[in-house]
């Protein structure tokens, strides 16, 4: 073999190398991030309970194709959008379980009065569910609970009056009804200029406590529309 010849192997296996070498930190990361684990069931701080303002959902393109919750026979103000496991910051998700993913209609249609949707409750399971540390049974029962603790302001239990209202106000209404509710403990969302959801804050053992970080994820608006049920 030449000297010339042996030369050029030699650079083409070092390039080989380096090109392979810049490669696998990037296939690595990728790996890496697609099997982090997203959170360990029943490792967190606290919970949000997310309340729905449902007239507000079915206004929007989404909500029109859903015929459990939405339609002319149908009439819910506050539904749950879930129970929430947070962290102090961030929050766990799609936790892994020996859980089935599905909810079976036996144990989800008895929150139809208050979460109307199977999807929905399916989909709450698997994402913020699986990371209480609680079995399905269980899980569905802690989100009654929750609601049941919270007394609804009688100037927003009617869902079929339009209204336009600040978000101090609807915050300051949760809080008069509901006492050892803080102002920090509490968050109006919006949907473009319409009430979305109030994210209420609670202990493991609900009770009410402040979370700053939900806090400060408020709607940014002063004044809000509050759409009636159709």
């Amino acid at each position: 073999m030449t000297r010339k010849l042996f030369s050029a192997i030699r650079l083409a296996s070092a390039t080989m190398l380096a090109f392979c070498a810049v490669l696998t930190p990037a296939t690595d990361a990728s790996s890496q991030e697609r099997n982090r684990p997203r959170g360990e069931a029943g490792v967190f701080d606290f919970y949000v309970l997310s309340l729905s303002w449902s007239p507000t959902f079915c206004d929007a393109q989404k909500g029109g194709r859903n015929a459990q919750q939405c339609g002319a026979d149908k009439d819910f103000g506050f539904i749950v959008h879930g129970l929430w496991p947070q962290y102090e910051r961030g929050y766990p998700e799609f936790c892994k379980v020996g859980e089935p993913g599905r909810v079976p209609n036996e144990l989800g249609r008895p929150l139809f009065d208050i979460m109307p949707s199977m999807g929905l409750i399916g989909h709450q399971w698997r994402k913020h569910g699986a990371c209480s540390g609680l079995s399905q049974r269980d899980y569905l029962k802690a989100i009654r609970t929750a609601y049941d603790r919270i007394k609804m302001p009688a100037g927003l239990a009617d869902p079929t009056a339009a209204q336009t209202l600040s978000t101090s106000a609807i915050e300051d209404a949760f809080i008069k009804d509901n006492p050892g509710m803080q102002p920090q403990g509490i968050a109006v969302t919006c949907e473009r200029d319409k009430l979305d959801e109030v994210r209420i804050c609670m202990t493991k053992d609900f009770g009410f406590r402040t979370c700053p970080e939900v806090d400060r994820r408020s709607c940014s608006l002063s004044r809000v529309n509050v759409p009636p049920a159709q």
